[in-house]
């Protein structure tokens, strides 16, 4: 018997059916799978990239809330959210051009 995926914490249905739309059907695949291999099935598929769903989904996988992701641990995950995003030929979203402007998205060193 599987777990359904919207039983891991911070996930709910729209997760759940965007997951079960690339082959992840249970909680169990998706924690084997783990988060940067399974956001990238999401990319490939034609998501757009939202980096709060991405850090949303790392720490639902480390049974932690959403809003834990604080300060360098988001840095750190921003970084690898932008190397998926690279990897998998994203269009940046435009939100994310919006919240770099008005300095809500921290730039990386050397930029």
């Amino acid at each position: 018997m599987s777990t359904p995926i919207s039983a891991i914490r911070n996930l709910g249905p729209a997760m759940e059916a965007a997951f079960q739309g690339v082959g992840i059907d249970s909680a169990e695949a998706l924690r084997e799978i783990g988060t940067d291999a399974a956001y990238a099935r999401l990319l490939r598929a034609g998501h757009k990239p939202h980096f709060i769903a991405y850090y949303v989904l790392e720490m639902g996988l480390q049974g932690r809330p959403w809003n834990d992701c604080k300060g360098d641990e988001k840095t750190r995950l921003r970084a690898r959210f932008d190397r998926l995003k690279a990897e998998n030929r994203c269009e940046a979203d435009p939100m994310d051009a919006i919240l770099d402007q008005i300095g809500v998205i921290p730039t990386a060193p050397g930029k």
